[in-house]
């Protein structure tokens, strides 16, 4: 069939009414409430992809046996929808989450969505509820769109699946960590690894994520709020976080992050930081940057700020980097609420793109409605 997919509209018999859609647009949260509808796609082996809808947002009906459930064969992406000072509504570089959800796809042995039918998809899904993204001018906040696709086949031999639901939710967003754009503190794992060389790091699929729960509890019990990962090798490079890439702001105003070995997210953030911060000035490198590095940086000044991003995170300066027998402080806590200069201006840079308030010379916006 065509690359770009027809969805058929199946709307809501009770949506939310005006009065409760206020309520969460005017605190939303992250990923607290949900919109009236969302979008469900089939495939099979027989088929492909068939039955694209819109539809009521509700549980999805699946199998005991399904191979989601006992092989976690699933992936997902997650991407925003701004809105703009004209009411209209627009998606920062879909193709690129599109392009990493086919990566993703052939990963996890699952079958692929055009890059036509993925922003499609998003498309299909604003249209329809185009009242939940937040108004312009109400802070930091969007519309979080949540594309997924999991093995719903009931069979329990290990195999790639036969059948596969394709779907997209969408959630009102505001500010992914309580703290806003105030500096995080950063639990530096020594114990625990995210991904190995071969393995699935550089998909975005949910067995990541799970694993990264037990590391995030440690952080949390010794007063941080996320987790940075070593390599699995030598337990000396820093990789990423458990949903965030991370860069560091040497003195001399170079700008760095870990080069992607094939065990880290390569982030539409991350990768969208690199060149504003070129436009910005700094040189930028990707190469292998190691605990220690961080640390005596630190301690030396050469290191000024550090800051993580990502869809969710946007940009948060880290404020704070600990471990087992050891703590440091990351930049001028007393100026600008701790976020470092470097850190601002990249963060404004991005911000201003995504909500229509600088020009788009890269043409990194898609129209959604």
């Amino acid at each position: 069939m065509a690359d770009a997919w027809d969805f058929k509209v199946e709307l809501a018999s009770a949506p939310a009414t005006a009065e409760a859609r206020t309520a969460v647009l005017t605190k939303p949260g992250f990923g607290q409430s949900f919109t009236d509808h969302m979008v469900l796609a089939s495939w099979s082996l027989d088929r492909g992809w068939h039955d694209q809808r819109v539809t009521a947002y509700a549980p999805l009906r699946v199998s005991p046996a399904a191979a989601v459930l006992h092989y976690a064969q699933e992936i997902f992406e997650g991407l925003k929808a701004y809105r703009h000072e004209d009411g209209s509504v627009w998606a920062f570089r879909p193709e690129v989450n599109a392009a990493r959800f086919t990566r993703s796809a052939q990963r996890l042995a699952l079958p692929q969505v055009p890059e036509e039918a993925f922003i499609a998809a998003l498309r299909a899904l604003v249209t329809v509820d185009e009242v939940w993204v937040p108004p312009a001018g109400s802070g930091e906040t969007s519309l979080y769109l949540r594309p997924y696709m999991i093995a719903t086949e009931a069979a329990l031999s290990v195999r790639p699946a036969h059948e596969v639901l394709f779907g997209v939710i969408a959630s009102p967003a505001g500010p992914y960590f309580d703290t806003g754009p105030k500096p995080v503190s950063i639990w530096l794992s020594t114990s625990s690894i995210r991904a190995t060389p071969g393995g699935t790091g550089a998909a975005k699929c949910g067995g990541n994520y799970a694993a990264s729960l037990a590391a995030l509890g440690e952080a949390t019990a010794n007063g941080c709020d996320q987790v940075i990962y070593l390599d699995a090798v030598e337990r000396r490079w820093i990789e990423e976080s458990g949903s965030m890439n991370v860069f560091f702001v040497y003195a001399d105003g170079r700008i760095a992050t870990p080069e992607l070995s094939g065990s880290i997210l390569a982030g539409v953030t991350r990768d969208s930081v690199l060149e504003l911060a070129a436009d910005l000035g700094h040189k930028v490198e990707e190469r292998r940057i190691s605990a220690d590095e961080w640390r005596d940086g630190l301690r030396s000044g050469e290191i000024t700020e550090a800051f993580a991003s990502g869809t969710a995170a946007v940009i948060t300066p880290i404020g704070r980097l600990a471990w087992s027998d050891g703590n440091l402080t990351i930049g001028d806590h007393a100026a600008n609420h701790g976020v470092g200069p470097v850190t601002a201006s990249i963060r404004a840079a991005l911000l201003d793109l995504q909500y229509g308030r600088t020009a788009d010379p890269r043409n990194w916006l898609t129209r959604l409605a």
